[in-house]
């Protein structure tokens, strides 16, 4: 390795090694070899291309999928201390004229630019008159029908090859099956490209999921034991968006919509807003995606089944990117089911229709499947969870491993539900269902004469809550059928005779009340220990000079930093230095007011002493 590239580390980016997969991918980048690199959110994708563009002469030309993302990612590359911008119709033409002057005379590192700009004629002529290091591709699972988050624009990249022959392409992406990884290849062609397809595992992220009962209840009760912690809070419509935020903000929790719904200035404004701390919680439809750059969402909450688990992999990915302890938690009720079906069915094309139902099956089955969410995730995307490095240094990272969710026999549950079913002729939705089995003397259930049939009541000794709790497992099962359409009905299954006569048993999982308390307890254990008052102040100073700076706070400095300060109460530069995160020109810019922080602190509580010890 370049042993430039090891004091750039150091002193550009304050780290003091390479994360795994990082130094090959930089070496072959610097090898000038065209690189594909499949590594999940956190990983660290963007040093892996911002390092080598330090080096290497010329420009790099980052082709970012978003204009509202790149500011951010130039501000933070700035921040680094390396020459960078961006060019978008953010811009004003005097602005966009100085950008121009700055690569032309290739005073630049790096220039961020949409996919859509690579489609002019006009500036991929002017390109051709700039010396150019390499290009990187970021999200490059975009440009593949096959994946989750298709962008027809990316298919203008496949020019990048023939137009900048002796320019070598480095593409990134943060999830990819196989299938999408070979698709992507081709489509962008590669030359005998450098692969690295790092593991998925995201050790710093619990997953946990429970029942979805009363989601405006079950969202609040999550939000308030996370009070002050940025989080994502994804529901399926626009409508729930609206009215979850509205619903958080009653009850004093910090929150905005952000859905395609709304104009471009106002979601711009939102999303400002989440970015810099001024609020706390962003709610969002997958509207709400790559646009997102900050690394310390603490959660991110689904209120709605995601429709597969590479969106959902993608969604969760969100949370935790500074590499401190975060929390995804999904809400699943059987109900989202035939919603998703109904958009699946619309599908013309066999194949992919085929494609999605078996990727939404995958969902299900993640949810509603007693075994560790960890461990099913890293199996989608072909990775061997048993054979896994990662698998011995995790630790418990899911409700199944805590033993929060456990398998239980509902056999003779099942039994009731589908006897009343048959004798109410597979005519009634779950609602109706309910109350047979509940014992409730409706109106209806009354008109019907069902008052009088053997199974009214059989299960009155549980609430409504446990009965639909039982619905939801058959069909997450597969074991009885809801319709689509205004009037969702219960169907029974071939597969349902074989649990009513056929001595078939029927297993469900059952999940302890949700506190919050146990999962924050293990998140501030794994984050080692740290000051919580000093913490708190020096994000409060974070938050002051970035509003100064007019940038989100953590491209002053991360969470993780910001916790080691408060691990270790660094007072002087050389020990500020030795800090995660922080490289000379961070130190430069930002270390004296820290520093004063941690000194009055020290001052004001003279008996405290640092919670560890600073190793050189």
């Amino acid at each position: 390795m370049n042993s430039a590239a090891h004091d750039l580390l150091r002193s550009v980016f304050g780290f003091r090694s390479f994360l795994p997969n990082q130094e090959e991918i930089v070496q072959a980048i610097l090898d000038r070899q065209d690189v594909f690199v499949v590594m999940p959110t956190g990983g660290g994708k963007s040093l892996c291309y911002q390092l080598p563009a330090r080096i290497m002469k010329g420009t790099c030309v980052v082709v970012s999928p978003l204009i509202s993302l790149m500011k951010d990612q130039v501000d933070a590359a700035v921040a680094n201390g390396l020459q960078a911008s961006f060019l978008n119709s953010s811009l004003s033409a005097s602005m966009k004229r100085n950008v121009e002057s700055r690569l032309v005379d290739g005073e630049l590192d790096l220039v961020y630019v949409s996919p859509e700009r690579l489609a002019m004629p006009e500036f991929v002529a002017a390109l051709k008159r700039v010396a150019l290091s390499f290009f990187a591709i970021d999200e490059a699972h975009c440009i593949s029908e096959w994946g989750h988050d298709f962008r027809p624009d990316y298919l203008n990249l496949s020019a990048i090859v023939k137009e900048f022959p002796g320019v070598p392409v480095a593409a990134f992406t943060a999830t990819a099956t196989h299938r999408v990884q070979e698709d992507i290849v081709a489509k962008l062609g590669l030359r005998s490209p450098h692969m690295v397809r790092a593991s998925f595992n995201r050790p710093n992220l619990f997953y946990k999921v429970i029942p979805k009962e009363n989601p405006g209840v079950q969202i609040l009760r999550f939000a308030k034991a996370r009070a002050g912690e940025p989080g994502i809070v994804y529901r399926t419509t626009r409508k729930s968006v609206e009215q979850t935020a509205e619903m958080l903000v009653r009850h004093g929790i910090g929150a905005l919509p952000y859905h395609a719904g709304l104009d471009d200035a106002t979601r711009a404004r939102n999303q400002d807003a989440f970015n810099r701390d001024e609020v706390a919680v962003i709610v969002a439809t997958i509207a709400f995606g790559m646009g997102i750059d900050k690394s310390n969402v603490r959660y991110v909450l689904h209120g709605d089944l995601p429709k597969n688990i590479e969106s959902y992999y993608q969604e969760t990915g969100r949370s935790g990117r500074d590499g401190e302890p975060a929390h995804c938690l999904l809400l699943f009720g059987a109900g989202d089911i035939p919603k998703i079906r109904f958009f699946i069915d619309e599908i013309q094309d066999d194949s992919e229709r085929a494609h999605q139902i078996r990727c939404l099956s995958r969902m299900i089955g993640y949810a509603s499947t007693c075994a560790c969410r960890r461990k099913q995730l890293l199996n989608y995307f072909g990775e061997d969870f048993e054979r896994s490095a990662a698998k011995a240094a995790q630790g418990k990272c899911c409700d199944v491993c805590e033993g929060e969710i456990e398998s239980v026999d509902a056999t003779v549950d099942a039994q009731i539900v589908m006897s009343a079913m048959v004798r109410t002729g597979e005519r009634f939705g779950i609602g109706h269902i309910v109350s047979v089995v509940a014992g409730e003397a409706t109106d209806r259930v009354c008109r019907f004469g069902h008052d009088r049939i053997k199974t009214f009541g059989a299960g009155r000794d549980r609430d409504h809550r446990h009965w639909r709790r039982i619905i939801d497992n058959l069909l997450a099962q597969g074991l009885v059928l809801q319709t689509t359409g205004d009037y969702p009905i219960l169907k029974l299954q071939p597969e349902s005779r074989e649990v009513l006569f056929g001595g078939r048993r029927v297993h469900i999982l059952k999940a302890r009340p949700l506190t919050g308390k146990r999962a924050r307890k293990a998140a501030a254990a794994a984050a080692g220990p740290y000051n919580e008052e000093l913490f708190d102040r020096l994000r409060a100073l974070r938050k002051a000079l970035a509003a100064k700076q007019g940038v989100p706070p953590y491209v002053v400095f991360t969470d993780r930093t910001l916790h080691e300060m408060a691990r270790y109460f660094p007072t002087a530069e050389p020990a500020l230095l030795q800090i995660t995160g922080v490289g000379e020109k961070r130190a430069a810019q930002y270390g004296q007011p820290f520093m004063a922080a941690i000194r009055e602190f020290r001052e004001t509580h003279p008996q405290t002493e640092p919670p560890s010890s600073m190793v050189n």
